[in-house]
């Protein structure tokens, strides 16, 4: 036991990489070999990744779930999972609450000719302009990727980076009012059911061309409903989306 000990607290000496879990995997089996043909190392922690806001010059913490997983049993087998979380706002919705604003407008507006000025316009907009909101929520992509083990860093931070960015949307730490409204420009262009954002992330994956595998979880915790929508899919080498 002493032996898997100092081998296991060797990783933590140092840049945890791909090769290094390997080797260690090789190094505790090497270590007990009268007795075991196959090992396998669970890790969980979150990385805190310090992010800038949208518009403004502030940054702020942010942390991320993430789990790797490593087994050894005559080839080495490495995956490494994200958590991601972001905001989701729902086509739907936003379909309705656009219609809503049509309706209240021609309400609130009547003019003998018909014709509309656009100070008219502009001074409803302010006062009146979102009758109703389309509802949205914290969402969040679990992200699941198969290494080679020839890396040379585990890409954990260019995986959520590739993530972020398909998705749009990420939730913010510190914000002044003009990240503010930028996020919620960010959610007006982004509008996606789940299954969306699970496509979006499908098709950034695929280019990166850099994993020998992959899964993806997207959970919407809804705001509108009392249970939440999840789409999930999967892709390996040799393999369409699943």
């Amino acid at each position: 036991m002493s032996r898997l000990y100092l081998t296991l607290d060797a990783l933590t000496q140092g840049e945890l990489t791909p090769r290094r879990i390997i080797n260690t995997l090789a190094a505790c089996l090497q270590s007990q070999t009268a007795d075991s043909e196959r090992v396998r190392l669970e890790i969980d922690g979150e990385l805190l990744l310090s992010r800038a806001a949208l518009l403004s010059p502030q940054r702020g913490w942010k942390s991320y779930p993430l789990h790797i997983s490593a087994t050894l049993e005559r080839r080495p087998t490495l995956t490494l999972q994200v958590g991601v979380p972001y905001s989701s706002t729902c086509p739907a919705s936003a379909a309705l609450s656009r219609q809503a604003a049509q309706q209240q407008f021609l309400v609130d507006i009547e003019t003998d000719d018909g014709a509309v000025e656009v100070q008219q316009v502009f001074d409803w907009l302010g006062a009146h302009g979102m009758p109703a909101t389309p509802h949205s929520q914290r969402s969040w992509a679990w992200v699941t990727v198969t290494l080679s083990g020839d890396e040379k860093v585990l890409p954990a931070i260019s995986l959520i980076d590739r993530i972020e960015q398909a998705l749009g949307t990420p939730v913010q730490t510190l914000v002044k009012r003009q990240d503010e409204q930028a996020f919620a420009l960010a959610n007006g262009r982004n509008l996606m059911f789940c299954e969306d954002a699970a496509r979006r992330l499908h098709d950034a994956l695929r280019r990166a061309c850099c994993y020998r595998a992959f899964s993806v979880r997207v959970e919407h915790q809804e705001s509108l409903h009392a249970h939440n929508a999840v789409a999930q899919l999967s892709w390996r080498e040799g393999a369409d989306a699943a």
